[in-house]
């Protein structure tokens, strides 16, 4: 007893950190095998947290949109969150080109083959994306359930092929049907705030397991992957950590600098967020920390959090749809002995920008969003499965910088419209005693 609660008294980042050390040795110990021992801890978290993510968005946004009216312009909210978004993905890829140009990863890579499990991925068109943001059947919507094309050509469902959008959609009507009808509502609207505070208790039980769950996830990486896959790819696993890194700590840590807020405050009060990206490789798993991250850490007006940061964990994909597609295309122009011409590099700049927020919610993004900007740039795509083999290696760090983003862009709109607790955001810290432990 003494021991657990000597381990529950240990701040959040230390249990996370203590699970990932412990989980690589695991790994490292017992090679493959750590996958079937391990393996399900790691799944096991990943299902609880999904499962919680549906419903806290459906009311937080419900109750979001309901109280932000009369404090802000839910639209001025939404267009300088979007432009935000737009900034930071267009400053990614260009960190991304530099990076790659420097580190020349795609230098000495011959005789390589695509992974054989690699597939075109059918790209939606930017229409079919905007209709499937309404959904046809709310069920569905909220259940994950949407579409695909079966082998006989047939459209049809399919359970983890659904998109977050079409939650925000109905909820947000729901929150404006809520202004408009006032106290005819009243206590429909107090039940939805109830529901809400209901689902962040059950997201502080869930985050509890985060070190367990850290723990299987990294073991069961570890012992599938070794050594062994990495070594060929090693100059491209070194530039896109690179990139995310730089683009994390100067674009974002700039960023803040000029808004006048520390950027070593909001890394620390973000902290928990950044580890659950990284370990589960799900912008989805990590949005409830992430949002109790930004507003418990670092005074982001919770209304406004809880629209800004499942919009964000939607269409907010700056490793995966920006720092990732551009790295992609420096690898084949260096691979192929082919320069990207001035024109390629801006078509690349404005695919990675507008697709990232085009394929939204689409299963699998960041090969979708290669998808699309090496067919926009007329480059060949097989260099997707050249990378297939160390896809999970590079989504960790992609993911962390996808939240990362996701957690940084309310937080400077929230600096400049007034929704930032300025005193809160200088105490930020991810300690003991802080406000986004899952304990607290």
């Amino acid at each position: 007893m003494n021991l657990l609660k000597a381990w529950l008294g240990r701040p959040f980042w230390q249990r996370v950190a203590a699970g990932f050390v412990l989980g690589a040795l695991a790994g490292w110990a017992l090679g493959p095998a750590a996958q079937d021992w391990f393996g399900p801890l790691g799944e096991l978290y990943v299902t609880l947290i999904k499962m919680i993510a549906v419903p806290l968005v459906f009311f937080a946004v419900i109750n979001a949109v309901s109280s932000l009216h009369g404090q802000q312009s839910v639209a001025a909210l939404g267009t300088r969150t979007f432009f935000w978004f737009v900034v930071t993905a267009a400053l990614a890829v260009c960190v991304a080109f530099a990076v790659g140009s420097v580190l020349q990863p795609g230098v000495g890579m011959s005789a390589l083959a695509p992974d054989p499990a690699w597939t075109r991925r059918e790209v939606p068109s930017i229409g079919r994306v905007l209709l499937d943001i309404v959904p046809s059947n709310v069920v569905y919507a909220m259940s994950g359930i949407g579409t695909k094309v079966s082998a006989a050509g047939d459209t049809v469902l399919a359970a983890g092929r659904g998109s977050i959008l079409p939650v925000i959609f109905f909820a947000g009507l729901l929150g404006f049907a809520m202004v408009k009808l006032g106290e005819k509502v009243s206590l429909a609207r107090q039940l939805v705030g109830q529901l809400a505070e209901m689902m962040i208790q059950v997201t502080r039980f869930v985050l509890q397991l985060t070190p367990i769950g850290t723990f299987g996830l990294i073991a069961g990486l570890v012992g599938s992957y070794g050594f062994e896959k990495l070594l060929p790819f090693g100059n491209f696993v070194i530039a896109l950590y690179l990139a995310c890194a730089l683009h994390i700590v100067v674009v974002y840590g700039g960023l803040l600098l000029a808004h006048g807020l520390n950027p070593l405050k909001f890394f620390r009060g973000a902290g928990p967020g950044m580890q659950v990206a990284f370990v589960s490789s799900s912008s989805f798993a990590a949005m409830p920390v992430a949002m109790r991250s930004i507003t418990d850490n670092l005074g982001v007006n919770k209304d406004y959090a809880a629209f800004a940061v499942p919009l964000g964990a939607s269409i907010k994909m700056d490793g995966c749809g920006a720092i990732f597609p551009a790295l992609c295309a420096i690898f084949i122009a260096q691979y192929t002995g082919i320069p990207l011409s001035p024109e390629q590099y801006v078509v690349i700049l404005i695919a990675s920008v507008l697709g990232s927020f085009g394929t939204a919610g689409v299963p699998g993004t960041a090969v979708v969003m290669a998808t699309v900007v090496l067919s926009a740039a007329n480059l060949p795509l097989e260099v997707i499965g050249y990378l297939l083999a160390i896809d999970r290696i590079l989504d960790m760090m992609r993911t962390m910088t996808n939240v990362t983003g996701q957690m940084l862009v309310p937080v400077i709109v929230a600096r400049e419209t007034g929704l930032l607790d300025t005193a809160q955001y200088q105490r930020a810290r991810a300690a003991g005693g802080s406000p986004a432990d899952p304990a607290g």
